[in-house]
């Protein structure tokens, strides 16, 4: 048994639809969680840039024993995929676990996949599926509003704002008669619903949050660093910039009172 915690990092408040997916999956799991506010986001950055910061991020989650980093970023799991050989504990991102779900689920073969502007440029999950599965047709569509719609709490089904920016983004995808979409970035399932509702209830969402939180539960498992023990695990947050507004969208998002639950660290020390 491993009781040291799990790391999670974000460009900002995304990576939180994985930790509430951990949070169910694994109750037991103790888990450090760092959003890089003050630098959000991170999908219109250079490719140098972003395994930059990412290494920063992890190195933070490392100062803290964790015994496995988790990227729950899209854009990070997409430009920096040899995170793993530099850490020296379990990695995963996010790309791998969601493409085995649309492998699986599919059922005519047109997937959508959308996500930041660099994970879209990356082709990570196209490139990961037709790997697997040369006949499958993947639709890619970047969403540069998307993560500033949730990272300003912006993201109610029915704001015209967000009924607007949403039709803007899916109709191509839409039009390609894809039957699921891969949501490619972890900020996207706060907009599930909205996204849920322009689809239509034929196509399958899939929630990169909720398949790497299964992932990483297995693992967890398969090095055998689980946390058997029957008590309840813990959650701590960090981020980069103050922590008020972070505060405000995690309480909505988890269920539960954020308030002075989040401390601020200067990452550049990492």
């Amino acid at each position: 048994m491993n009781t040291n915690a799990i790391g999670v990092f974000d460009s900002g408040l995304g990576g939180l639809s994985a930790v509430k997916q951990m949070l169910k999956a694994m109750p037991n799991e103790n888990i450090i969680y760092f959003g890089d506010t003050g630098r959000v986001p991170y999908g219109n950055r250079s490719k140098d840039t972003i395994r930059r910061y990412a290494m920063q991020d992890a190195n933070f989650l490392l100062e803290n024993n964790v015994k496995m980093v988790v990227a729950a970023c899209g854009t990070v799991s997409s430009v920096a995929p040899d995170l793993e050989e530099a850490l020296g504990v379990p990695y995963t991102g996010v790309v791998l676990p969601t493409c085995y779900t649309a492998l699986r689920e599919s059922k005519n073969g047109r997937v959508g996949v959308i996500g930041t502007t660099a994970t879209i440029n990356s082709h990570s999950y196209k490139t990961r599926i037709q790997l697997k599965n040369p006949n499958f047709e993947v639709f890619e569509q970047d969403c540069p509003l998307f993560v500033p719609l949730v990272e300003n709490g912006i993201i109610d089904r029915n704001d015209p704002i967000v009924r607007l920016v949403v039709e803007k983004y899916m109709s191509a995808l839409k039009n390609a008669n894809v039957d699921t979409v891969i949501l490619g970035c972890t900020h996207y399932p706060i907009l599930k619903e909205a996204i849920a509702d322009y689809m239509g209830k034929d196509v399958l969402l899939i929630d990169s949050g909720k398949e790497t939180a299964l992932y990483t539960k297995k693992v967890l498992s398969e090095n055998g660093l689980s946390n058997n023990s029957d008590e309840k695990g813990t959650a701590k947050f960090f981020v980069s910039d103050t922590p008020d507004n972070f505060e405000k969208i995690a309480s909505l998002f988890l269920s539960k009172d954020m308030k002075n639950q989040v401390s601020q660290i200067n990452i550049e020390e990492y």
